[in-house]
């Protein structure tokens, strides 16, 4: 999915920020919701960056990214945090975890409506129960397309960024220009999933305490052109 020079770029050069952010609301999220949290998975996890946050919390976290390029990166990064390179729509690890994550647009990567409906029943199976599921999905209608949007990095390394959207299909181009080396272009395609069509897999699932909306806390002044997803799989009898 992602090339090695992209993989390096994105480490080195500030893509980092969506999980710093995102990885302070989801402690308060946490605290606020008194959940006692002893272990997590972030699913589609990059360079690692969320599974850090958490275990400095002392989260028992792992990770798993279909690209070996992130996940060779996170283990650099983290040697003390499990990874695992793997396909959401097959991974079935053998643990169960009581926080599980799948941020960054990661299951808009998934092509299918259906290995996401595959994914979400997954995800049910390996949950503890009384965990949640807290995941993102773009939003069709706050999308934004743009022209080329440069990123200058350091004196040596620009980027060019822009986002293109045709026929539901999202596609983010990135082309680096480090000095010295060839420029390379790496594009990105994501597919709009319908939210009320998500919602409704995971009524169907067993998940309960659903909620959605543009920000993960309330007056946490960060709506997006994402959707955040929360879905708890209830305790038995």
């Amino acid at each position: 999915m992602y090339s090695e020079a992209f993989c390096k770029v994105y480490n080195e050069f500030g893509w980092n920020y969506f999980p710093e952010a995102f990885g302070e609301q989801l402690l308060a999220w946490i605290d606020k919701k008194g959940l006692d949290v002893k272990s997590s998975l972030d699913l589609g996890c990059g360079t690692g960056v969320l599974c850090e946050i958490l275990s400095a919390r002392g989260i028992k976290a792992r990770g798993m990214d279909f690209s070996e390029g992130m996940i060779a990166i996170a283990r650099e990064r983290a040697p003390h945090i499990p990874y695992d390179v793997g396909d959401m729509v097959v991974y079935r690890p053998e643990e169960k975890f009581d926080l599980i994550t799948c941020t960054g647009d990661a299951l808009n990567h998934i092509i299918s409506l259906g290995d996401v409906e595959k994914i979400l029943e997954n995800v049910y199976g390996y949950l503890n129960e009384g965990g949640y599921f807290v995941f993102d999905i773009l939003n069709e209608k706050e999308i934004p397309t743009s022209e080329p949007i440069e990123l200058p990095f350091s004196e040596d390394v620009t980027a060019w960024f822009q986002i293109t959207q045709e026929q539901g299909i999202v596609t983010l181009s990135t082309t680096v220009h480090e000095k010295g080396k060839e420029p390379f272009t790496e594009r990105i395609n994501e597919t709009v999933h319908d939210a009320d069509k998500v919602l409704a897999m995971l009524k169907r699932i067993g998940y309960c305490d659903i909620t959605i909306s543009h920000q993960l806390l309330e007056n946490a002044n960060s709506n997006s052109s994402t959707w955040y997803i929360t879905a708890g799989k209830g305790r038995t009898a």
